[in-house]
């Protein structure tokens, strides 16, 4: 006979199952729909009402807030896995992380465009009073303050390196969403010129500061 304590870790171990089996219904139906996916394609999608997907997160800013975890997580550990890659110098290393986030938000427009912009129409979801653009900002200052603890791991910045860090990394990031938000709607050029400009940009004082001894390479 189960305790109560064995009870409430089966609970657990379930309602967790179950919530990633609704985040990957959830997933299909941005893939499907982008920006415009909505509570009930998603519970459609999940077989069940949207009252039980309300339970499960709340609202439409629960659900969001949930599948930019999932991706940022997803991104995070590609970049990191970027940057940690074998290159012959660091420039390299800088273009081999550029292109992974270019890569992500090419091989996945829909995901990227529900994440960073609302609906076509502009309008949220009425009975939600959902808006992306709201919810969009906490998940850029996650990426930069992840890519500036990064920096500051793998670069040594003397002085106030901290300060620079954050600052580089929040920097780094505004200019990769803008520039690939950008390059994602008009596509003015193949995503190897993308980067490769971008790299020039960066190429200045990155170029001149020096490895932390025994640390990867940036």
């Amino acid at each position: 006979m189960q305790t109560g304590t064995s009870q409430r870790d089966d609970q657990r171990q379930t309602a967790r199952r179950r919530r990633k089996e609704l985040l990957e219904a959830a997933d299909r139906v941005v893939l499907r729909d982008g920006p415009e996916a909505s509570m009930n394609a998603i519970a459609a999608e999940a077989g069940i009402t949207k009252p039980i997907l309300y339970r499960h997160f709340g609202d439409k800013g629960g659900l969001y807030r949930a599948l930019a975890k999932r991706h940022t997580d997803a991104l995070l550990a590609s970049l990191r896995a970027a940057l940690d890659a074998p290159a012959e110098n660091r420039r390299q290393r800088v273009e081999a992380t550029l292109d992974t986030y270019l890569a992500a938000i090419e091989a996945r427009p829909q995901v990227y465009r529900f994440l960073m912009h609302p609906a076509d129409n502009g309008q949220p979801e009425p009975e939600q009073g959902f808006d992306v653009g709201q919810h969009s900002a906490p998940l850029l200052r996650r990426l930069g303050e992840e890519l500036a603890t990064v920096i500051a791991e793998r670069l040594e910045l003397g002085p106030g390196g901290d300060e620079v860090a954050r600052v580089w990394g929040h920097g780094i990031v505004g200019m990769m969403h803008g520039a690939g938000d950008w390059w994602l709607r008009d596509r003015p050029c193949a995503r190897g010129q993308l980067v490769h400009h971008l790299t020039d940009l960066l190429w200045g004082r990155l170029s001149l500061a020096d490895d932390r001894v025994g640390a990867p390479g940036f």
